[in-house]
């Protein structure tokens, strides 16, 4: 009778933290879908620079124009791209790079934080025997973040190039001006906006805690514990920031956090600051990265 009271308590144990582990896993995959659709909206208020998508287009349709002998056509397109160009130029303070294009990718490493300890004690040992391919095939995949790709056409070089093929057509010098062409078109610059997804979901399961900390205390400390395993993944993934909050002092403040909701769980300052710190930590571990 005992063993079946304890058999019947353990599966009780172990269907609940099943539940718990469910739960936390939810609101981790919320966190994502929210962020995901925050930087859908970053991406459409991105302002396209349509003369400049134009420009890019018709440099595409002279090589075609050129590539078929028609090169008085291929001079006429070339020139509306300039002249598209100049409407972007007059442009009071032109910025330096002119969006023409964006996309967003979302990278998760599902594995856990000893997965993460293991891939890099094997990329270590690969880079050792100068196996740097294999390695690279391991680093690849130790990402976890969303990524506002945004890829922008250099003002400064672009329209001088477009300037420089025309003269050579008008020379008749056609293969030197398709060479100018493609190499102008080959100097896009990609700039990713990258956002650690482990932070993101920190800040949303401590927020979870908070809205629970009164009603679910078992719960609320389930979502701290998994805001710190969040935190652990993002410093394991090598992800910095330029705050003066350290992933300790975030680490020791959730644990403040949990002692108080465990004791008289007057929380609520406690909880603002520390999502005060985690938000300001996570804005400045957005990094913009030039490709």
């Amino acid at each position: 009778m005992k063993k079946l009271i304890l058999s019947i308590a353990t599966a009780s144990l172990l269907v609940s933290g099943a539940v718990a582990s469910v739960a936390s896993k939810a609101e981790s995959n919320k966190a994502v879908a929210q962020a995901k659709s925050e930087v859908k909206k970053e991406q459409k208020e991105l302002k396209i620079v349509k003369e400049a998508v134009e420009a890019v287009a018709l440099t595409n349709k002279v090589l075609v124009e050129l590539d078929k002998g028609n090169k008085d056509q291929a001079i006429k397109d070339l020139e509306k791209a300039i002249g598209k160009l100049e409407v972007v130029l007059s442009v009071p303070n032109a910025p330096a790079l002119i969006p023409i294009d964006s996309s967003i990718e979302v990278v998760d490493f599902p594995g856990t934080l000893e997965d993460i300890k293991t891939a890099i004690i094997s990329a270590k040992a690969l880079l050792a025997e100068n196996k740097i391919q294999e390695a690279r095939a391991i680093l690849d995949t130790l990402r976890s973040e969303i990524v506002l790709k945004i890829i922008n056409l250099p003002l400064a070089s672009y329209p001088a190039a477009l300037k420089l093929a025309a003269k050579f057509l008008h020379e008749n010098r056609v293969d030197e001006a398709k060479n100018i062409l493609n190499q102008a078109l080959a100097t896009f610059v990609e700039v990713d906006v990258v956002t650690p997804i482990p932070l993101l979901q920190a800040i949303h399961l401590v927020e979870v805690a908070k809205s629970e900390a009164k009603n679910d205390k078992k719960k609320a400390l389930e979502m701290l514990t998994e805001a710190k395993k969040a935190l652990k993944k993002a410093k394991a993934l090598g992800y910095t920031s330029s705050s003066d909050t350290t992933y300790k002092m975030l680490d020791d403040l959730i644990e403040k956090v949990e002692k108080e909701v465990k004791g008289k769980n007057k929380a609520e300052k406690l909880f603002e600051e520390l999502l005060a710190k985690l938000n300001e930590f996570k804005d400045k571990a957005v990094k913009k990265v030039n490709k």
